[in-house]
């Protein structure tokens, strides 16, 4: 194993502030979340907060919520559904990364570890700047492409089979889950689209009714931006929705193999 030391403005305090379960709670988890606030100048932290569960709802995101309601405002999340919808609360916890409101506190066992996506920029404490992750999905045109006019006030209608072939495409909430799982994203993030903005590509490549699948494979057509992929399979263990992103990654290659011979 191979050990590394970081400059001295890289270390991370691992005993921060200190929050206590109120007196007489019986029913205490501890939480450990990164927090870090850039206008201060300060290095990254692990705050721990002990909380009364018998106060407090199931859901990693109930704690947190609990924690910014009642314990410490200062703390920054990401959440808007609570319904595993808008992958806003995506961050790592317990060395996992999934989705808050979805993730049963009751899964872990002892203190409970909370930090931002790994290998993204921190914007403060368990909110990643998504702003790159953003526009690689913008590249991949993520809409309907065609040239062929729609019949007047009509859909442009699918067959039940067509429209199969895109389960396990449609769903994903671009929660960055995946992405940010994979060492290949890590380290050329900036070549590499990723398992997600690639999934979504192939959901369009595989949408019987976009016109625009050739330009699609061309733009796809790069040392990194697909071939980056080793199959490894992290994104497909990360997606909290139970997608598979690395056999989509594994369509969009067999289909620009297929085209060359």
């Amino acid at each position: 194993m191979a050990e590394f030391t970081l400059p001295a403005n890289s270390i991370i305090k691992k005993n921060g502030q200190i929050y206590r379960a109120p007196n007489g709670a019986t029913n205490i988890r501890t939480f450990k979340i990164y927090r870090w606030e850039p206008d201060t100048g300060e290095n990254p932290r692990y705050d721990t907060y002990e909380i009364d569960m018998d106060q407090c709802g199931p859901m990693v995101l109930d704690a947190l919520i609990k924690i910014k309601n009642e314990v410490d405002t200062t703390l920054a999340f990401r959440r808007s559904c609570r319904e595993g919808i808008c992958g806003s609360c995506a961050m790592n916890i317990g060395g996992e990364n999934t989705l808050a409101c979805t993730k049963a506190i009751e899964d872990f066992k002892g203190t409970i570890d909370i930090s931002p996506l790994p290998h993204m920029q921190v914007v403060k404490d368990l909110i990643p700047d998504l702003t790159h992750f953003y526009a690689q999905y913008a590249s991949i045109k993520p809409w309907l492409q065609s040239d062929t006019p729609a019949p007047p006030d009509k859909e442009r209608l699918q067959s039940i089979e067509d429209r199969t072939e895109l389960d396990g495409l449609y769903e994903c909430i671009l929660c960055a889950c995946c992405s940010t799982s994979c060492p290949s994203y890590w380290w050329n993030s900036e070549r590499y689209l990723g398992p997600a903005a690639l999934l979504q590509a192939n959901r369009w490549i595989k949408d019987s009714r976009d016109e625009a699948t050739g330009e699609r494979l061309d733009a796809l057509e790069d040392p990194f931006k697909v071939y980056r992929c080793h199959t490894i399979m992290n994104c497909t263990q990360a997606c909290p929705k139970g997608l598979n992103p690395a056999k989509a990654i594994a369509e969009i290659k067999l289909k620009m193999a297929e085209r060359q011979l």
